[in-house]
């Protein structure tokens, strides 16, 4: 059945039959995947899958309680909100590099990574996006995971996040967001415009933005896969914005512009060299499983890049290292055999300063 009924517990109330059991979390697990963007949306971590299989399991368990008195769809946002708002209590934002110091050139050293719970994390596409919705649907809600906008999201209060997220993204009505918040049409419509305000202020809208993948740039990205599988950074940096930012969380380092981030990888990222790529989808746009080359053979995995496009040029490599984690998570072997371009073996990548 569904991983909801891991355990073989048995719902609240104990009067439901197998079959109903079995119906019940079928309906629930239609909402899995809207529900991790929204979760994801809200907390800016794959903690956002462990925040829905406890929404669904809370559902599960209570759903002969539920009286039919809004929709199931607004029931199951109702607990998602409150699981989210209980994981955020008092937890620092998540952020990107960018929101944590200035570009250094390329020549300074990396640094002390930080802890996991600092940094925004990347999200496959499948687990966020439904690929059944209405294609203007399935635009927005690309739009909305990307890495730029869920990073912002991360400026607000969490009840802000809230509001704006389904006012904004979901199209909520706002006597429907208070209801679920429990609070006036007046406080939402409050809240929503002190969260508008924060996103338009200063350096957080500069860094939104983001356009729908075409072909052209499935086409630029093409080019890049093979620029740096071959390690031509002159082919490499004539794809970049002029202020292209490189980075490497869990390290809080940052680079930008075509320059530096060729001295970098020609320098101290030069292990790069002879790197293989293999694309996945990640919020909302192209991304790459990188493979580092192994002294004992084969490629080990190395780094989950999320590539951001802005016009006909690249605007940003994010790097996230953290392969042990990420890689499982977008469907990744954590290894590659030269001879046959297959996985192998289950050894996760390691990451130290070149």
């Amino acid at each position: 059945m569904s991983e909801l009924t891991r355990g073989g517990e048995a719902p609240a109330g104990g009067g439901s039959t197998p079959v109903l059991e079995a119906d019940v979390a079928d309906q629930l697990e239609r909402y899995r995947v809207e529900l991790t963007g929204y979760c994801y949306r809200m907390m800016g971590s794959a903690e956002a899958e462990d925040a829905v299989q406890e929404t669904l399991v809370r559902a599960w368990r209570a759903h002969d309680r539920f009286e039919g008195r809004s929709s199931l769809r607004s029931w199951l946002y109702r607990i998602a909100t409150n699981v989210c708002l209980d994981m955020l209590g008092g937890v620092q934002r998540r952020a990107r590099p960018m929101d944590l110091s200035s570009p250094v050139p390329a020549s300074s050293p990396l640094g002390a990574p930080l802890p996991e719970a600092t940094w925004v994390e990347p999200m496959p596409d499948s687990r966020t996006v439904p690929a059944e919705s209405d294609p203007a649907e399935v635009a927005v809600a690309r739009e909305t995971v990307r890495l730029a906008f869920v990073a912002a999201l991360q400026h607000l209060a969490p009840k802000q996040r809230v509001v704006l997220i389904l006012r904004e993204v979901l199209g909520w009505r706002a006597a429907e967001v208070a209801e679920l918040l429990d609070t006036s049409v007046a406080s939402v419509n409050s809240a929503l415009q002190r969260a508008r305000a924060t996103l338009a202020s200063g350096e957080i809208a500069e860094r939104e933005g983001g356009e729908p993948l075409d072909e052209e740039h499935h086409a630029l990205l093409g080019r890049y896969l093979a620029a740096f599988e071959s390690y031509d950074m002159e082919s490499l940096t004539s794809l970049l914005h002029e202020d292209a930012t490189l980075s490497m969380p869990p390290f809080p380092l940052w680079l930008v512009g075509p320059t530096e981030i060729s001295a970098w990888m020609l320098g101290k990222g030069h292990g790069c060299q002879g790197s293989r790529l293999v694309p996945v989808e990640a919020n909302g746009m192209r991304g790459f499983g990188q493979y580092r080359p192994d002294p004992e053979g084969g490629h080990a995995a190395w780094a989950l890049q999320v590539i951001e496009v802005r016009g006909d040029r690249i605007s940003g490599i994010n790097s996230f290292l953290d392969t042990a984690r990420l890689f499982p998570l977008f469907g990744l072997p954590l290894r590659l055999d030269d001879e046959t371009s297959e996985p192998v073996g289950p050894t996760p990548g390691t990451h130290g300063a070149d």
